[in-house]
């Protein structure tokens, strides 16, 4: 299907994705829409005819547990909803711990890189299945931008994306932006993903800005989009005609003009990036990535087992042992696992903890008018050692209630301002004592729990079988 050029669809600019020029289609976050009605706004755009496409942000497909079947039908109804030819979400893992580790839940609020590993992909593949088996539309999945490398991996990106698309046929949303930030985290070159993933499963892809820091690429969907982004977007297009290209901006939105003058420079790009005539060679994918696909792993001849299968005994509960000890260090402060970057894991436990401060206070905005100046930096204290476990909304609640029970914030009327906040919505009184060491004692649980699924040796995500 042909989508053409289009952009992210958010609320705070539904007025100017309406008046934009040129716009074929749009992407809407499929958490942020109501099962049962559509804002005004993008109703108004379906009524036109413009195709919306719903992108998942929660599933979680790259995690050791299988797929939530409510989240799987939250993602169907959306999709039935917009009359949607396909469904988005992504190559990553979002939660962690649970019943596979015997451990308390974990939630990273954001999206983090699954170790490529034979293991971890066996478990993609099987949750992609039954993704699969539970949608009406067909699904692509998103490669993602990470601050963090897995040690010991067993495959390129353009390896185990190539393996995903032979295994399971779903289709590709090939960001490039986050291929360029994987550029300059991890020293990865997209030239090399792109010429080993099979670019005739693209389905569409992504263009977004970000901006780096000290070293590091922070993909914010924030910033404009830079050159060496487009630089990607013009190596894609050397290499395939994609179906779609979509301009995505998530934060900090500017004027319409502005996001008219990207969309431009996108197309600009595009044309300036086709080839001259179709030839032979790009016709078929590249030898790199027809290989990567035949099935064969190093030290083992093709077809071991084949594509389909159930993954290796104790895949799952490998890939939850070392997902739950990367989370625990990010979001519960304890020690960072054998072989990681600690000075890109303390960025990366930094960047949820201020991303989780930015959605508590769109969940809640008054706690940020009560505690003035004072909010950042309380919260982030609070996130140190306080892992996300119950939703926004929730903790939102048990940051006020955290603050209420050492006696903060110290001015009077913010004090009792927060009282009167937390009254509102959680109960008639503010917490005592007894609820103080009750809180105190359930988040000691979490971080002794975190510590526990770190201790003895930690095998990463091999399975056992040998080198492969």
């Amino acid at each position: 299907m042909k989508l053409g050029i289009g952009i992210g669809w958010r609320p705070e600019i539904a007025d100017a994705v309406e008046a934009l020029p040129g716009v074929d289609w749009v992407e809407a976050v499929a958490e942020n829409i109501c099962a049962d009605h559509l804002p005004e706004p993008l109703a108004r755009l379906r009524e036109r005819g413009v195709t919306v496409v719903p992108h998942g942000v929660s599933l979680g497909l790259g995690g050791a547990g299988r797929p939530g079947a409510d989240r799987l039908a939250d993602l169907a109804a959306r999709a039935t909803l917009l009359g949607a030819p396909l469904v988005t979400e992504h190559i990553a893992f979002v939660r962690a711990g649970g019943p596979l580790t015997a451990s308390p839940g974990l939630e990273a609020g954001h999206l983090l890189p699954v170790p490529r590993t034979w293991d971890a992909l066996d478990v993609l593949c099987e949750n992609v299945r039954v993704a699969q088996d539970s949608l009406p539309v067909p699904l692509a999945l998103e490669n993602i931008a990470a601050l963090i490398a897995w040690p010991d991996e067993e495959l390129t990106e353009g390896q185990f994306l190539a393996e995903l698309v032979e295994r399971t046929g779903v289709r590709l949303l090939i960001d490039v932006a986050n291929l360029h930030t994987n550029h300059v985290n991890r020293g990865e070159d997209p030239a090399t993903a792109l010429d080993e993933l099979p670019v005739e499963a693209i389905a569409y892809v992504h263009v977004a800005g970000g901006v780096e820091k000290d070293g590091v690429w922070h993909d914010t969907h924030a910033h404009p989009v830079t050159r060496p982004v487009l630089d990607v977007l013009t190596e894609l297009r050397a290499r395939v005609d994609p179906p779609g290209v979509l301009l995505e901006r998530d934060d900090a939105f500017p004027p319409a003009g502005e996001l008219a003058g990207e969309l431009t420079a996108i197309r600009e790009t595009l044309a300036a990036a086709a080839p001259a005539a179709a030839s032979p060679a790009a016709a078929s994918p590249p030898a790199a990535s027809r290989s990567a696909r035949s099935g064969t792993r190093t030290g083992e001849g093709p077809g071991e087992r084949a594509p389909g299968t159930r993954p290796a005994p104790g895949a799952r509960e490998r890939v939850a042992v070392a997902q739950t000890a990367v989370l625990s260090s990010l979001v519960a402060g304890t020690p960072v696992p054998e072989g990681f970057d600690h000075r890109r894991m303390a960025v990366q436990s930094r960047a949820l903890a201020a991303k989780r401060a930015d959605v508590v206070a769109k969940v809640a905005p008054e706690l940020p008018l009560i505690l003035g100046d004072g909010y950042r930096p309380a919260y982030l204290g609070y996130a140190r050692t306080r892992p996300l476990s119950g939703g926004y909304r929730r903790d939102a609640l048990d940051f006020a209630e955290h603050l209420l029970i050492a006696g903060l914030p110290a001015d009077d009327d913010a004090r009792r301002g927060l009282t009167r906040w937390w009254q509102d919505r959680a109960a008639p009184r503010p917490p005592r004592r007894g609820a103080r060491l009750v809180r105190a004692a359930r988040d000691m649980r979490v971080v002794r729990a975190a510590r526990t699924a770190l201790s003895g040796t930690l095998p990463g995500t091999r399975s056992g079988r040998g080198t492969r």
